[in-house]
């Protein structure tokens, strides 16, 4: 995703290198080669109207034209820019007092079964403690695909009591369960449809009323481009999300979706699935997402994995140095101390073998 777009803008800012000096008339031009990329790749028109402007007023002032690197400035003011398109800030899931309810919700085939998986495995990988309920009542085999996620993640699933079958009913069941079990967070995998419609929406304000969750998720298709965006505007204006998953990351969708949801909901890009398995989901985060449109790689998520890979190197040197420390201190100890149990092989240098 986004391969096209970034090969777009790096033409246009070599173009504006290649002019040597910056000049009103060579940033008006680069200015539309960029509003161009940006609705080729699907992106909202308002979203690139304040976009463009945004870039301008900034690219335009007498310091970046008389920059010694004026390129640079504008590159820099265009990745700016995105960041606040995105978000401007990486937004984290607010879970409040135990079970927080979140509700899962989407149009069919946007992938908000799988996405509810994913979600309960990365919470468990997390800290917390999740349980996961489908309250699609009218497909059995979503019920069936959740039960099999469950298996393979091993996240409990409420299945529902006796007598349970609509779903408010079962998500109530799944919190009473939550709450008897010691589990921390309950997702709500809800039913979708093909289209938005009254009845679909009727049920989802019903649950939200009955549940009131403290996360209500929009999981959409970034392959659908601004279909994906109008869906989500609609969900929010009659059920009002807190926030969006956006699935199919790793496809060939020209990334319009990415840059879109954010300014037409008002709503942040949580999450976003990057694959079929359970753990291809990642926190979305503006300033790595700025940096793969404009095809600088995702330098904060290289520095983030460095710094992973640094912790893990110093643990495994803090545990060398424990066990020396043992080891030196165990040598110290009187041999009738150390073996106590057989099974204990270090014999300190000069103390005699007591078990011959």
């Amino acid at each position: 995703m986004f391969d096209t777009l970034s090969d777009k803008l790096q033409r246009v800012f070599k173009n504006l290198r290649g002019e040597g000096k910056l000049t009103p008339e060579n940033m008006e031009v680069a200015l539309k080669e960029i509003r161009v990329a940006l609705l080729e790749a699907d992106v909202n028109f308002k979203v690139v109207k304040q976009f463009i402007e945004g870039v301008k007023q900034k690219a335009m002032g007498e310091e970046v034209l008389s920059a010694l690197s004026p390129t640079q400035q504008v590159i820099k003011i265009v990745r700016d820019e995105l960041v606040q398109v995105l978000g401007g800030h990486q937004s984290r899931l607010r879970l409040g007092d135990p079970p927080s309810v979140v509700m899962i919700v989407g149009l069919q085939g946007s992938g908000k079964t799988t996405t509810t998986g994913k979600l309960s495995r990365w919470l468990g990988k997390n800290g917390n403690r999740p349980i996961m309920v489908s309250v699609d009542v009218y497909r059995p085999a979503a019920r069936q695909q959740l039960a099999i996620i469950a298996r393979d993640i091993q996240v409990p699933i409420y299945g529902g009591a006796e007598g349970e079958e609509k779903p408010l009913d079962l998500a109530k069941g799944a919190r009473r369960e939550a709450m008897q079990t010691g589990r921390d967070v309950v997702l709500v995998d809800t039913a979708g449809r093909l289209h938005i419609d009254d009845e679909l929406m009727t049920e989802l304000q019903q649950l939200k009323e009955a549940l009131n969750p403290v996360e209500i998720l929009f999981v959409a298709d970034a392959m659908t481009g601004q279909d994906a965006v109008k869906s989500a505007e609609e969900f929010h204006k009659r059920l009002g999300i807190t926030g969006v998953i956006l699935t199919k990351m790793d496809g060939d969708a020209r990334g319009g979706a990415a840059l879109s949801v954010r300014h037409v909901t008002g709503k942040p890009i949580v999450f976003l699935g990057v694959g079929e398995k359970t753990d291809a989901l990642q926190p979305f985060d503006p300033e790595r997402m700025a940096g793969r449109i404009l095809g600088m790689g995702d330098v904060v998520g290289l520095v983030r994995d460095f710094e992973q890979v640094v912790d893990q190197k110093q643990a495994e040197a803090d545990a060398a140095r424990m066990n020396a420390w043992l080891e030196g201190e165990v040598r110290k100890m009187p041999a009738q101390y150390l073996w106590v149990h057989k099974r204990f092989k270090t014999r300190p240098e000069g103390e005699p073998d007591l078990y011959g």
